[in-house]
């Protein structure tokens, strides 16, 4: 299902390692309407863990991650 999700933006994270992905996805999902997607790019392993666990606590919507290519894709949507 993730992998079909069309995203509104998207947050280029490869390269990095926890904790900036989640700090990037946390400014980011500020500049987007809310019931909008976020694309989180990364190859920190991870975000795979990490992207749910902070959708749990912030109360935004996890709707999977895939991996492509060495990156993972975790899409995130904006739920308040």
């Amino acid at each position: 299902m993730a992998g079909d999700v069309k995203a509104d933006a998207v947050v280029d994270c490869v390269g990095t390692y926890c904790p900036i992905p989640l700090a990037r996805t946390a400014k980011a999902i500020k500049e987007i309407e809310v019931g909008q997607v976020l694309d989180v790019v990364a190859t920190d392993e991870g975000i795979v863990a990490d992207m749910p666990a902070w959708c749990r606590t912030t109360g935004h919507e996890c709707l999977g991650v895939v991996e492509r290519d060495g990156e993972f894709h975790a899409y995130v949507r904006r739920r308040r």
